[in-house]
């Protein structure tokens, strides 16, 4: 089994490019799982009655967020382990998070371990069009990434996070171009890095 972990900052178009790698995934007839991070940390929260829904999860004291990282980590390579030796498992997360007392990384030590990821994939886009997309998706609110600067400021510490967890476990950085109107490149880009 191959992983691969998709990250890429908000508006970037990851969601709309892992959409399309599964698609190619099954017509190639390649067994593959998606785990969306957020989803798994969620629904581990709830299953440990720590919280009963996604906004709780923000209050809960530090401590009991790094263990529901890791218990999610743990749940996600437990599912991919269905796949047997020929499967592909793509994680959607994020590598960094941007918070108002600064970068909290995406994939720190006790996660990027569990995981061990053959690839970490970088998805990005000209910072112009992730304000783009970012205006026409009215169902998310994104006020933080609001200029250029910010933006590219973003893209610089996730391309650092990135590299200082793949050292952790010997992975791979990749930096797959999104670009307007062609999500297929991308998604091929991922698919044929891990294949």
């Amino acid at each position: 089994m191959k992983v691969g972990i998709v990250t890429g900052i908000p508006g970037v178009g990851k969601t709309t490019v892992i959409s399309r790698a599964s698609k190619l995934l099954t017509e190639k007839n390649i067994p593959f799982k998606i785990a969306n991070y957020g989803d798994y940390m969620l629904n581990t929260a709830i299953k440990e009655k720590y919280v009963e829904n996604r906004d709780q999860m923000r209050k809960l004291p530090v401590e009991k967020q790094k263990e529901l990282q890791t218990l999610a980590s743990r749940r996600i390579i437990e599912d991919f382990s269905e796949l047997g030796n020929n499967g592909i498992g793509l994680v959607d997360t994020h590598a960094v998070i941007k918070t108002p007392s600064g970068y909290l990384p995406g994939l720190p030590k006790y996660v990027i371990e569990v995981i061990n990821p053959n690839v970490i994939f970088l998805l990005e886009a000209d910072p112009k069009s992730i304000l783009d997309r970012q205006r026409r998706d009215q169902n998310r609110s994104r006020s933080d990434y609001s200029s250029e600067e910010v933006i590219n400021e973003v893209i610089s510490f996730a391309r650092f996070a990135a590299m200082s967890s793949a050292v952790l476990v010997g992975a791979s950085v990749k930096i797959v171009l999104n670009e307007e109107g062609n999500c297929i490149k991308a998604a091929n880009e991922i698919i044929g890095s891990l294949l």
